[in-house]
């Protein structure tokens, strides 16, 4: 029997349909790309796209960075997989130490994995281990994953719930969300106290606080649509969390390592959690998260309630370790502000143009921008799907988020120049005005 040749890639990228499950496939845009660097996408069609993905959310020091690319290369020539425990290298405790230097008080002791989920699933287990309680309290909006423990806290959107049977002892409250705020009101003062009355509403009701283990949140709703709350609520819920001697889990897979203008949400908004779940930027690509707690936290989980053959890879926290190396080097952190800062301020100009924008939110590089129906004010995902394929014809990529799709996220990486940040609104603003004259027709 003759073996078939194998198509070249641009054959099986057009029926990548019978190659890959559609849950993976079927995304937005599946452009197929040979090559990429820096802020940019060099696509097979032979453009170049300015990338405000940033990879949702894990470039941070931009695509392929050399001293990364240098690192990963250095690291394959002495040690491409080591289950730790078995062995032990250097890249996975020198990458720990340096991490202790740059994260909360306390949060100085790691469980390395391979994904932000598995981060997520690490930080449920061992609170729940820790507490010997059952039970896990997560906020509305708040994506964590995937898999069936990040799921059963994840309800961003409840398709991805759909036929779970979502039994696994966990409640839910309201996030602080800016549509649920009174006119008239102060957010910092009016969310901390609807805060207040729901868990008390919850804790009458539903499940006692000596049942719960640990409350976990987005600091930053992410796939969620990029609500920044107030950061009186966030104290608010560590509050509650000391008074009933409950866990508070920070998943920090998509605001930290700069995204915020901080090393970490945490602080940015000055609120330590107990756990925090750590993942996408930390390197540069590479498959790498953490769960991290105090190491008094962690004695409390010994050998055997948790393991991982792939966690920690040596190439990936070599990766990792250059990374931390180039934000400190190039002040990323400070760029992070400054770049957020000053596309805040454009895209402000826009939102004045554009009776489509509704809002704008953004902390650091961070920033969401909400589109509306301009007729009845509903969120439109439908028109953030043709403004994300305008702008794609235009050469720069978007991504979507919000329960609707109606919130199109800005993440470029942290090194993103004020050039590359006014290329990127120019082409916004065209695919706007297309999206309106099409409307006018």
């Amino acid at each position: 029997m003759t073996q078939k040749q194998t198509p070249d890639w641009q054959e099986l990228a057009s029926s990548i349909g019978n190659l890959l499950a559609p849950s993976m496939a079927k995304d937005h845009p599946n452009l197929p790309v040979v090559k990429a660097e820096g802020c940019y996408y060099y696509g097979a069609d032979g453009k170049k796209y300015l990338d405000f993905t940033s990879g949702i959310a894990v470039e941070n020091v931009g695509h392929r960075h050399p001293k990364v690319v240098q690192a990963i290369k250095d690291s394959a020539d002495h040690l491409l997989h080591g289950p730790s425990g078995v062995i032990i290298y250097e890249s996975i405790l020198k990458l720990a130490y340096e991490l202790q230097q740059i994260l909360p008080p306390k949060l100085d002791n790691f469980f390395f994995a391979n994904s932000g989920t598995e981060a997520i699933e690490g930080g449920i287990k061992l609170a729940k281990y820790a507490t010997k309680r059952p039970y896990v309290v997560s906020f509305t909006g708040c994506f964590h994953g995937r898999s069936i423990g990040a799921l059963s806290v994840s309800t961003s959107k409840s398709k991805y719930r759909k036929y779970m049977q979502p039994s696994w002892l966990t409640y839910q409250l309201p996030y602080a969300h800016p549509e649920d705020l009174p006119e008239g009101e102060d957010p910092a003062d009016y969310f901390p106290k609807k805060l207040e009355r729901d868990v008390e509403k919850l804790f009458n009701h539903q499940v006692t606080p000596e049942e719960v283990a640990c409350i976990i949140l987005e600091p930053v709703l992410g796939e969620g649509g990029y609500i920044i709350p107030p950061k009186e609520w966030l104290a608010k819920v560590r509050e509650i969390c000391d008074r009933h001697g409950i866990l508070l889990i920070f998943d920090e897979v998509q605001t930290g390592f700069g995204r915020t203008g901080d090393w970490f949400a945490a602080q940015t908004f000055g609120v330590t959690p107990d756990i925090m779940a750590i993942a996408k930027g930390i390197a540069a690509g590479m498959p790498l998260s953490a769960t991290v707690a105090s190491k008094e936290l962690m004695a409390k989980w010994p050998l055997g309630t948790h393991g991982t053959t792939f966690g920690g890879n040596p190439m990936a926290c070599s990766a990792a370790l250059a990374s931390l190396d180039v934000m400190k080097e190039e002040q990323l952190l400070k760029r992070a502000r400054d770049m957020g800062a000053y596309a805040m301020e454009q895209l402000d100009g826009l939102k004045e143009k554009h009776s489509s924008i509704k809002t704008i939110r953004g902390v650091g590089l961070m920033i969401g921008i909400e589109l509306q129906n301009a007729d009845t004010g509903k969120p439109d995902g439908d028109a953030v799907m043709k403004v994300l394929d305008e702008c794609l014809e235009r050469g720069v990529l978007f991504y979507l988020c919000g329960n609707a799709g109606e919130v199109i996220r800005m993440i470029p990486p942290l090194t993103v120049t004020k050039e590359q940040i006014d290329t990127g609104i120019q082409v916004l603003d065209q695919a706007l005005d297309t999206l309106k004259n099409a409307k006018e027709e």
